[in-house]
């Protein structure tokens, strides 16, 4: 039987939904699902700053890493103690191939197909509209960064029905008050994660898109790529629905 230490927050939590939480024996601090049974798993760290000594001292058997989530550093540092597994995770196929992925390495095929096949036939269900809101998808403050191409927030963008205005550049580049002036907007999606924007921070970006509208979104369902997934395709209709009705409302 395995021992695993996961030190990805989605795949965390995809390993409880394929049944092997009891194999789970070290998290990140940030790894906040399923609660409560998550929190009986001893903490390692953050993403970005494992602590190897502890990893170490709970012996892991195998470690699920991420190319975007996790820093090379630690990686390395890590392959010396257990075998890793890096995903690297930029479209809706790469998550589903991701999750198959560790339905293999855990026993659980069964479980990982019946989840991908649920997961690939919501999505399928999304309509996108006759006209694409531009949107811009904050993921930072001070300085301002937004997810542009080649990540996974920007297929969800796209499986949601918005055109990134940020498709131009990759990865997560900083923005200035002359991209905003030069891109303009329909919409300014303020992730709850990495950073939590709250209400008080929409009038900042007010004052740089005045025309823009702008709304608070769920980080996790357009970031997290594994079991979590199954709760997009329904979120992402209805914020069509909130967001197009909005555009049509006077200022």
């Amino acid at each position: 039987m395995h021992r695993i230490v996961s030190i990805v927050p989605s795949q965390t939590e995809l390993l409880f939904h394929l049944g092997v939480g009891s194999l789970v024996v070290g998290r990140t601090k940030f790894c906040i699902h399923p609660a409560p049974a998550v929190s009986r798993v001893p903490v390692v760290g953050g993403t970005k700053n494992v602590d190897i000594e502890r990893v170490a001292a709970l012996k892991p058997t195998l470690i699920l890493a991420n190319r975007e989530e996790n820093t090379r550093a630690d990686v390395e540092a890590l392959q010396a103690i257990a075998p890793v597994h890096v995903t690297d995770v930029n479209t809706l196929p790469d998550a589903l191939q991701m999750i198959c992925d560790v339905g293999q390495l855990t026993g659980k095929n069964a479980e990982a197909e019946q989840l991908t096949s649920e997961i690939g036939q919501s999505m399928a269900t999304l309509t996108p509209p006759s006209t694409r809101p531009s949107v811009a998808y904050l993921i930072w403050r001070k300085p301002w960064m937004v997810a542009a191409a080649d990540t996974f927030i920007d297929a969800m963008l796209t499986a949601a029905g918005f055109t990134n205005v940020f498709s131009d550049r990759t990865r997560y580049p900083v923005v200035d008050e002359a991209d905003w002036q030069t891109v303009r907007p329909d919409l300014i999606f303020l992730s709850s994660e990495p950073y939590p924007f709250k209400d008080r921070h929409m009038a900042e970006l007010q004052q740089l898109c005045p025309l823009a509208r702008i709304r608070l979104v769920d980080g996790e369902l357009f970031s997290w790529y594994g079991s979590r997934l199954r709760q997009s395709a329904a979120y992402f209709r209805q914020l069509q629905n909130d967001t197009n009705q909005s555009l049509f409302v006077p200022l």
